[in-house]
């Protein structure tokens, strides 16, 4: 297939570029060098590359800068998302589109409830998931009216080059600068009880490449692991691994309440026979060793 993904530079969108040209598809990637709310530019963009697919990953994808810039975060992945819809409906109505929205389309759960599936109601709490939630809605809007959307719903994953705003590469690097000395031993950290679903990015990848396959059914579908995992564990680990010793200091302005995020990936699992394939330990090494720029 000929393939066009925005956000093609990103943490993502570099892997599944290399991924799908590994696959043998044609790729055709954008960046920052197009403004991806702007309707024509994306039009003219997706009309040269005569797509068969569209993989719409460009998206403003902290929650914490989404609190700074709630209106900017809503032009990237709402106005951006719009924009590739109408770019697809108008130039490419045959091609399979993928929209990346985000597993924090569903809020926050109690400890012990069942992990959150498709069917579920949407609960955006943050600027960033309610921008995702409408995107996703958006998107079934427009499958409604005939277009191929798979909608993508990830829950959190990483991996080395992820931003420091995300919390693992922040302990990551703030470990690795004590093991070389260049900080004192201590570290920095928010609320640590929080429960969050994680996967390895490369695991991430591999089920966007399938949900780009034109025979998956239209819908929405979730990425996750089903394993919940204490922010503490995942700091445990890491430190483990670091092997430092070091005082864990909490920072105010990195506090949040504690809450509760964990997807049910059956119906993706179903569909494609796709599963998470990365032991967690080795994802967080991996992360380790980049932070340390071995």
């Amino acid at each position: 297939m000929r393939v066009w993904v925005s956000g093609a530079a990103g943490f993502v969108g570099r892997r599944l570029c290399a991924r799908l040209a590994a696959h043998g598809h044609d790729v055709v990637g954008v960046d920052r060098e197009i403004e991806i709310s702007d309707v024509a530019l994306v039009a003219d963009t997706v009309a040269r590359a005569r797509p068969d697919a569209i993989a719409h990953l460009a998206a403003q994808s902290s929650g914490a800068q989404s609190l700074r810039e709630p209106v900017q975060t809503a032009r990237t992945n709402l106005l951006g998302t719009r924009a590739v819809l109408e770019a697809a409906r108008r130039h490419a109505p045959d091609a399979r589109v993928l929209l990346v929205t985000s597993g924090e389309v569903y809020g926050v759960g109690a400890p012990g409830t069942p992990p959150f599936r498709e069917d579920d109601s949407l609960a955006p709490r943050s600027p960033y998931a309610r921008s995702k939630a409408c995107a996703d809605l958006l998107g079934a809007a427009y499958a409604e009216r005939g277009l191929a959307v798979v909608r993508a719903r990830p829950f959190n994953h990483t991996g080395p080059g992820q931003a420091e705003a995300f919390v693992a590469p922040s302990f990551a690097r703030q470990l690795a600068e004590i093991a070389q000395r260049r900080r004192e031993p201590r570290l920095r950290v928010g609320n640590l009880d929080s429960v969050r679903d994680f996967l390895d990015v490369d695991d991430v990848v591999d089920a966007y490449r399938r949900l780009l396959d034109p025979a998956m059914p239209p819908g929405a579908y979730n990425v996750a692991s089903g394993v919940g995992r204490r922010i503490g564990e995942l700091l445990d680990t890491l430190i483990e691994i670091a092997g430092v010793r070091c005082e864990i200091e909490v920072d105010p302005a990195r506090v949040r309440p504690a809450d509760y995020s964990v997807g049910d990936a059956a119906r993706l699992r179903a569909e494609t026979g796709w599963a998470p394939r990365t032991p967690w330990r080795d994802t967080l090494s991996r992360l380790y060793e980049a932070a340390t720029g071995a």
